[in-house]
């Protein structure tokens, strides 16, 4: 009799995974390759539920570095690419793997740090000349280390101070190997400074002894562009829904979520894409 029961019972749960298999297979959804910082910043949350609602698609995403998400979709794990460096796009579309890029959003990148500024580079509008004092200084700097897009815009910010910060690693310069919150979380814990996008920063709640140190210049702008995957690399990609998702995105009403999302009042990105109706 137990043993009947036993076997019933395991036949159950294999009927029943069976089932749920079934209704996994059967959800229409796609895949999204994408920055930690669109994440970090509590964008996804505010939006997919607004795109699921009207389109009946979900989004899964695959947050983390752009080198990594760009990585995912040339390998066809994804349906959509959204990332935030200009040049490792065009390439991507370039080399056959993304349809079109689109403009979709901006912000800007923020260098933090101790409030106290022990280097003195508070208030300052040219981030090369504060990474030329944090040298200096030998201040602490933590670097996500992980070619996210963040990562190779802090490289290409320490070229234009003539720095190479590589030379100083394990010493002052700290390479986290990490996502933004959690590069954040290791620079307020070392009293040390990093370069954030602006999303990231607003919604980060561990803030402890950090603050903006230096914003403003030109060089920290920060753009995010969307693409969808090309079939004719990999055609089991969802080309409909996908660029279901980016029509979407880059419409008058996906603009409009994107410039109502805020972080305590404030913007944390700028739609920038041609409004399709």
């Amino acid at each position: 009799m137990i043993q009947a029961r036993s076997l019933f019972l395991t036949a159950l749960m294999v009927v029943t995974a069976a089932l749920a298999g079934t209704a996994a297979a059967g959800e229409r959804f796609i895949t999204v390759a994408s920055t930690t910082s669109t994440r970090n910043s509590g964008l996804y949350d505010h939006l997919l539920p607004m795109f699921t609602a009207k389109s009946g698609i979900k989004v899964r995403v695959v947050a983390v570095g752009t080198g990594q998400a760009i990585r995912l979709a040339r390998a066809g794990d994804a349906d959509v690419l959204l990332v935030h460096h200009r040049a490792g796009e065009e390439k991507f579309v370039a080399d056959g793997y993304g349809v079109e890029r689109f403009d979709l959003m901006y912000n800007d990148f923020v260098l933090v740090g101790p409030a106290a500024d022990p280097a003195g580079i508070k208030s300052g509008k040219d981030v090369a000349q504060a990474l030329k004092r944090l040298t200096g200084a030998g201040a602490v700097f933590v670097s996500r280390g992980d070619d996210s897009g963040t990562h190779r815009k802090e490289l290409t910010l320490w070229k234009s101070a003539g720095v190479d910060p590589s030379r100083a690693s394990g010493k002052w310069y700290r390479e986290a190997g990490a996502g933004m919150g959690a590069t954040l979380n290791t620079a307020s814990a070392m009293a040390g400074h990093t370069l954030s996008d602006r999303g990231t920063w607003l919604n980060f709640r561990n803030k402890g002894d950090l603050a903006i140190l230096v914003e403003g210049d030109k060089r920290m702008f920060n753009p995010y562009g969307v693409i969808a995957v090309n079939p004719a690399k990999h055609p089991h990609v969802k080309a409909a829904d996908a660029q279901a998702f980016i029509d979407w995105l880059i419409s008058a009403d996906g603009q409009r979520a994107i410039a109502a999302y805020t972080i305590n009042g404030q913007p944390a990105f700028f739609p920038s894409a041609r409004p399709t109706n």
